[in-house]
């Protein structure tokens, strides 16, 4: 099979999943996300470990794992917030872990493994209380999420190898340009307007500012996540996906964009 094939049957088949769990329910979207936190935060920790770093690796899967798994009860309304506070304990409880493992740089160590829930865990999580934003479970939102990023990779594709000549960010990501970039805004801003008509669940408004926040920390996001490869010396964070890398790989815009959306959304609500 040759990559080309292999690139759109993974594509097909990952957008297929994305979409049709975020779209049935609420409980087949925790699901994935669920899964998807798991893998994203053992994949971050494998990475790590190219560095002669040594992670809390299990143990701190389950804390990333529990911290979703929380968020995500609190916001089926299974659970009052307070159930919270248990992750509070979960994650010192690194320092205490790092006293029996007898290995060196064991706050190098600490710091990698609470790295992982933060990245990874926490942006994930925070996903469960946008698709209620509006009270009930909604999909429309994390869909125009979907919709304006994938635009705006797309577009920077495109108007990167046609017209990319000024360099985005040359030491971290070379393949990046300005024209780029542009191209990427306009096309997601495009999107933004027809999705705009669809899902009425938020305003013109806030979809123009949403995408604002997508296309800018998405992309940042995306130099972050090539900035930890690059420390690692490896192209894609992990092999899970045929021809397109790993989970962070493909959820490095969203999970970098997802805490600046919410807090815009909170705010926005808190001063209405």
């Amino acid at each position: 099979m040759n990559n080309f094939l292999k690139r759109t049957l993974t594509a097909g088949a990952f957008v297929a999943v994305l979409l049709g769990c975020t779209y049935y329910n609420q409980l087949s979207f925790s699901i994935l996300f669920f899964i998807i936190t798991i893998l994203g935060i053992w994949e971050f920790y494998t990475l790590s470990e190219k560095a002669q770093v040594k992670p809390q690796k299990i143990w701190g899967t389950i804390v990333g794992a529990s911290i979703f798994l929380s968020n995500a009860l609190v916001s089926m309304q299974l659970f009052d917030f307070k159930i919270l506070a248990f992750n509070i304990p979960l994650i010192f409880s690194f320092f205490i872990v790092e006293l029996y493992t007898n290995k060196i740089n064991p706050f190098v160590n600490i710091g990698y493994t609470l790295l992982g829930v933060f990245y990874v865990a926490i942006p994930f999580s925070l996903l469960n209380y946008i698709v209620t934003y509006t009270g009930n479970y909604n999909y429309e939102i994390l869909f125009g999420f979907f919709l304006i990023l994938w635009s705006n990779d797309s577009g920077a594709y495109i108007a990167g190898s046609a017209f990319g000549k000024r360099k985005l960010f040359e030491r971290v990501s070379p393949g990046k340009s300005w024209e780029g970039s542009v191209g990427g805004a306009i096309a997601s801003y495009i999107v933004t307007f027809i999705i705009a008509g669809w899902y009425t669940s938020i305003s013109i408004i806030d979809w123009m500012v949403i995408a604002a926040i997508l296309v800018v920390i998405g992309t940042l996001g995306d130099l972050v996540e090539s900035l930890y490869k690059r420390s690692k010396n490896v192209k894609d964070s992990g092999r899970l996906l045929p021809g397109h890398g790993g989970i962070l790989d493909r959820f490095d815009s969203l999970i970098m964009a997802t805490p600046f959306v919410f807090s815009y959304l909170y705010i926005e609500k808190l001063l209405q």
